[in-house]
């Protein structure tokens, strides 16, 4: 195989994601070149402010990749998305594509594609976001005419006065599935969990060999499944998981 002849995908991410860049390469495996750009950090910032300056900055990161020629790239960050309706999303997305030369798309965006072909119109949402932004979420999906049955939030660690504390990046698969356990999810609900930031692939793995029926779905795991897509992709190559979507797709 000639490595460098792979299609070439670019995800923008927030400076202190963690999560991303693992999750790609490692869903995406051999068939892909993964290539990142970081949006700026923003110290001392509030977390809605920092989001509207991602949002504000974006076509400024996406030209970090300079002239590098990319097959594809994916925005992956969902919170700043969020902030947007889905048809302002959408926009900004086709206007990003126009600009570039290449498909661009948030990872909300890949989401609802990935809701379209699996024929999922109504989910339960697994957050990791403090609950102002997990109700911007519930909001835009629910614009998007996908309906949020139910909400798990998943907080990373109690704060020492014993509130909840939330933290995408530091959240546990443990964390994760004692969660939903605790909720007691009903079985035919199809699971968004929410954030390029929370490392679900463990997560997504067990609950998908407890149960092969469920629509499992993650802020990382659409956007792979999107890139590949639009890219043709073999998908008898792809990882488990999204062997396990495209086995469902309509």
């Amino acid at each position: 195989m000639d490595l460098f002849s792979l299609p070439r995908l670019g995800v923008v991410v927030p400076p202190e994601n963690p999560t991303a860049e693992p999750e790609f390469n490692h869903v995406l495996g051999a068939g892909m070149n993964v290539y990142t750009a970081r949006f700026p950090v923003t110290p001392g910032m509030e977390l809605g402010d920092m989001l509207e300056t991602y949002n504000r900055v974006l076509p400024d990161t996406l030209g970090d990749f300079g002239g590098m020629r990319l097959d594809a790239t994916v925005v992956a960050c969902s919170a700043s998305h969020y902030l947007l309706n889905p048809d302002g999303d959408r926009a900004l997305c086709e206007e990003l594509s126009e600009r570039a030369g290449h498909p661009v798309r948030s990872s909300t965006q890949a989401i609802l594609m990935l809701c379209a072909a699996l024929g999922v119109t109504r989910l339960t949402l697994v957050s990791p976001y403090q609950p102002w932004l997990t109700e911007t979420s519930r909001a835009f999906w629910e614009r998007a005419g996908v309906k949020v049955d139910d909400v798990v939030l998943v907080p990373a660690a109690r704060d020492p006065d014993g509130g909840e504390h939330y933290d995408p990046y530091e959240v546990t698969t443990r964390a994760i599935l004692r969660r939903l356990r605790e909720h007691r999810v009903p079985e035919d609900a199809a699971l968004l969990f929410t954030g390029t930031g929370m490392g679900t692939l463990a997560a997504l793995t067990e609950l998908a060999r407890e149960d092969t029926g469920r629509p499992l779905l993650s802020s990382n795991l659409a956007s792979a499944w999107w890139a590949r897509h639009v890219v043709g992709a073999d998908a008898g190559a792809a990882h488990p998981l999204l062997r396990r979507l495209n086995a469902r797709t309509v």
